[in-house]
């Protein structure tokens, strides 16, 4: 049986041990934070506090200590929100070894670097000991239907063409179909960039406003997320694919968004530190992500109008009714340029 390490036992940290634990070929060790995450899973067998109602399989171990997650992982599955990555990869640099294979599943932009997050990774194992084998997992996917067995298609992506082959068997069942790719820009740009794009799409909803105001949005998301990919040197057809235009539809339709519900609350008027507040410790990664991706927008030299206003909404409180307002009277011109 292979060792795997999941590092984060928030929703989706905890809907990916499911999948690996399901399959009974893994021995599968979750890392949590939370002391109380661990003690419910080793009472009840279930997250009461991130995934309630879904019973975890008896080949997944919860722990807090890293070490003893970590202990012979051939596979390291990261899946802590993006703010915390690079804290916890130097926690976890000492016990990680060359041959492991990392796989971030966190779809986010490190803030004042503006890495995505497997340049976190590789920048601090570099500086540490190695140079890492990872690659990222994307798509759209919610965590409670991923929990359930709805059947769910991603993408993985890497350099290192045995990295992907690996976490697709590793991964891979009936009811969790693994797709590979080599466009680790565009796959992991696609699932960070999508987060702001759905915070809008719920503004949209919490103003009132009505189907074509959200279909126009998520198509000139679409847009401006496919420049800044390509830009960065990501390949366009990949916005096409799951890791980008599956993984944005879902993310800005989907009741079960955590960031396109932080936008429908900013819609109806709600501040953002009341919002969050609410969320329980849930983290709507947009929130994080919007000033490293106006920061990189403007590095590249890419116009990102949406993503420049939900900025402002969430960074200066600027109203998101004239926030759209200076979306729709901007200056007139081709749709593709």
């Amino acid at each position: 049986m292979s060792r795997i390490a999941i590092i984060g036992a928030g929703a989706w940290g905890t809907g990916l041990a499911i999948v690996l634990g399901r399959k009974g070929t893994h021995q599968v060790r979750l890392w949590a934070n939370e002391p109380e995450v661990v003690e419910s899973i080793a009472s009840s067998r279930m997250n009461e506090r991130f995934l309630p109602g879904f019973i975890l399989p008896d080949s997944i171990e919860a722990t807090t200590d890293l070490n003893t997650a970590l202990d012979a992982a051939e596979i390291v599955v990261s899946v802590m929100p993006s703010q915390h990555c690079r804290a916890l990869f130097e926690r976890m640099a000492p016990s990680l070894r060359p041959e492991t294979l990392f796989v971030s599943c966190t779809k986010g932009l490190e803030d004042g670097t503006l890495m995505r997050m497997t340049e976190v990774v590789a920048d601090v194992l570099r500086s540490r000991r190695f140079t890492p084998r990872v690659g990222a997992l994307s798509g759209p996917s919610f965590a409670k239907e991923v929990a359930r067995g709805d059947p769910t298609a991603v993408t993985v992506a890497s350099v290192d063409a045995e990295v992907t082959r690996a976490v697709q068997q590793a991964f891979n069942d009936s009811r969790f179909r693994v797709y590979t790719n080599d466009d680790v820009i565009g796959v992991e740009l696609g699932g960070a960039l999508k987060n702001i794009i759905a915070i809008a799409a719920g503004v949209c909803d919490g103003l009132g406003l009505g189907h074509n105001s959200v279909a126009a949005l998520i198509t000139r998301g679409l847009a401006e997320v496919a420049r800044l990919v390509v830009a960065c040197g990501g390949r366009l057809d990949t916005m096409a694919g799951l890791a980008g235009l599956g993984d944005l539809i879902l993310t800005c339709t989907g009741d079960l968004s955590r960031n396109r519900s932080v936008g429908v609350e900013l819609g109806k008027g709600r501040k953002l530190p009341d919002i969050i507040a609410d969320m329980r410790g849930a983290v709507a990664e947009g929130v994080f992500t919007t000033k490293a991706a106006v920061g990189l927008a403007r590095k590249k030299n890419v116009e990102m109008p949406i993503t420049e206003q939900m900025f402002a909404i969430l960074e200066n409180g600027k109203s998101p009714q004239q926030a759209i307002e200076e979306l729709m009277t901007r200056a007139a011109k081709a749709e593709v340029y």
